[in-house]
């Protein structure tokens, strides 16, 4: 497998900057892609050992792209997440005014982010989206928009100037961005870890989605995120993408799983990993009956009743 990594691209997106934090990233040939898709796939054709790609931001939720790449297609697994703090400043080429501004873009999740700021200083500009950040401040480069949100990195790299910086609707926006790749078996757990998962309902019927998520309530897990997205095969028809607390390896999450598998016609697991800036001091108390030793004691008397030792 090559030693390298794909991101959404161009240089100089916040994908960017999130995927160098990564310590393992400075020994990896990195290599931008044009879309999400496009990061994805290099890793399902085996062009690139892994792709990081946004997943969710805290002002819109899911991205819903990235979101509905993992439900279908080959399957792949998310290995590490990272958070970073989000904030836009708005690039036009040197000498812009911002009276002057008649175009603007960006990636289409940057919009809900900055719009109260545009309805307050560009109320008449026209939005059009680019295929990331970047992108949109390399077609700013090139005359095809007169400013673009990117963030303010990505000036000096394609030759603009931060007409305005610190832009943000929502104090302390973050995006969360996704390490993916093949499946294998998952990292030993921390005691601060994420579950991800996709679900599809048998059929559609009252109280079927609570049903599901049943599985986790009455063991104790708690769902960082939930999210339906369209099958495809009509109005109505719906998979749901969750985010839970807890490792596969741990009994509550296991058996979670098992219990969705028995009446779900198709679950998709997405992996088990850490959790962003988050330490096992951190991690919420398990609810009373829900840790493993307790989950081995009960099935240890399950058995001992089935041998006529109880």
């Amino acid at each position: 497998m090559p030693a390298s990594y794909a991101y959404l691209g161009p240089e100089g997106t916040f994908t960017e900057v999130a995927l160098r934090t990564l310590p393992e990233s400075a020994t990896r040939e990195l290599i931008p892609m044009v879309s999400v898709p496009a990061a994805l796939d290099a890793v399902r054709n085996g062009e690139a050992e892994a792709a990081f790609v946004p997943i969710e931001n805290s002002v819109e939720g899911g991205i819903t792209t990235t979101l509905d790449e993992l439900v279908a297609g080959t399957p792949l697994m998310i290995y590490r997440e990272v958070l970073l703090s989000i904030t836009f400043a708005l690039l036009v080429r040197p000498g812009t005014k911002i009276s002057e501004i008649k175009t603007v873009t960006a990636h289409p999740a940057a919009q809900p982010q900055v719009r109260n700021w545009m309805k307050n200083n560009l109320p008449d500009v026209i939005w059009e989206s680019a295929a990331s950040n970047a992108d949109g401040a390399r077609l700013v480069q090139e005359g095809r928009y007169d400013a673009a949100f990117a963030g303010e990195f990505a000036a000096e790299r394609y030759g603009l100037a931060a007409l305005e910086t610190e832009i943000h609707d929502a104090e302390n926006a973050q995006t969360r961005f996704v390490l993916v790749g093949k499946p294998a078996r998952p990292a030993a757990p921390t005691g601060a870890d994420k579950t991800s998962v996709v679900i599809w309902q048998r059929d559609d019927h009252p109280g079927g989605l609570r049903d599901l998520l049943g599985e986790f309530a009455v063991r104790g897990v708690n769902l960082m995120l939930l999210q339906s997205r369209p099958t495809g095969e009509g109005i109505g028809n719906y998979c749901f993408a969750i985010d839970a607390e807890g490792h596969i390896a741990d009994r509550r999450v296991g058996e979670a799983l098992m219990g969705l598998k028995r009446s779900c016609p198709q679950v998709r697991f997405l992996g088990s990993y850490p959790r962003a800036e988050v330490t096992p001091q951190d991690v919420r108390a398990l609810r009373a009956g829900t840790s493993d030793t307790e989950f081995a004691a009960a099935s240890d008397w399950l058995a001992r009743c089935q041998d006529g030792r109880f």
